[in-house]
């Protein structure tokens, strides 16, 4: 038993919108489907898994711009972000008129999720930690057996997210940098919300918005 990704990039912002599978019922997550959804759908048509939910960090067009549309068309609930971001998705006709990105509907989650929850894709759980700062209800999923974290717009290949849209929080983001991200495992592989992936170790040394004299 295993998970499994892969990610699209999607949308003009090329956001990563990861799928992740359970090797052993071939079930899948869509995470952050910001748009682009029929590269989506042909992703998991042409590796024959059967998508049982989709996931969401935050409330951002570039990440939650499609979700409605897909979770429709697929038949599925959608799961994140914590509550604390609803006017984000309140606002993702507004947000897409303000991009320029294809018309998107407001919608409420299935399912919002706290800090401690899990989350399952086939057999495999992925744990859910509350990352307020670049927005209020921002979330991230780690697989512990994987070793993975798809960390959203938290914490970018040596960069972190903005701070400056509404209820953004500078200082909250590092608390959630520091006190909750940095204490997973240094070998944790990181999918971050746009770039190339990293390390958690990687980020502690050299990330200059983040890292320590102690973690040299």
């Amino acid at each position: 038993m295993a998970l499994n990704y892969h990610v699209i990039p999607v949308t003009p912002f090329a956001q990563n919108c990861s799928v992740l599978w359970c090797d052993a019922t071939r079930r899948a997550a869509v995470v952050d489907a910001g748009g682009d959804i029929d590269r989506i759908r042909d992703f998991l048509l042409s590796e024959d898994l059967t998508a049982e939910k989709l996931l969401l960090t935050h409330g951002h067009i570039d990440h939650a711009g499609g979700a409605a549309a897909l979770a429709a068309a697929l038949g599925v609930p959608i799961e994140g972000p914590q509550e604390e971001d609803a006017f984000w998705l309140e606002q993702l006709p507004r947000q897409s008129q303000t991009f320029g990105f294809p018309p998107s509907e407001a919608f409420s989650p299935t399912r919002w999720l706290h800090d401690g929850d899990s989350v399952t894709v086939g057999e495999e759980r992925l744990h859910v930690i509350h990352c307020p700062g670049h927005t209020p209800g921002h979330v991230v999923f780690y697989s512990e057996s994987a070793q993975l974290l798809i960390a959203g717009d938290v914490l970018f290949q040596g960069s972190i997210g903005r701070t400056d849209f509404p209820r953004g929080n500078h200082q909250e983001l590092l608390d959630s940098i520091h006190g909750k991200l940095f204490a997973l495992p240094d070998a944790t592989t990181v999918i971050p919300g746009h770039g190339p992936f990293t390390t958690l170790g990687d980020e502690k040394r050299t990330n200059p918005f983040v890292m320590n004299a102690v973690y040299r």
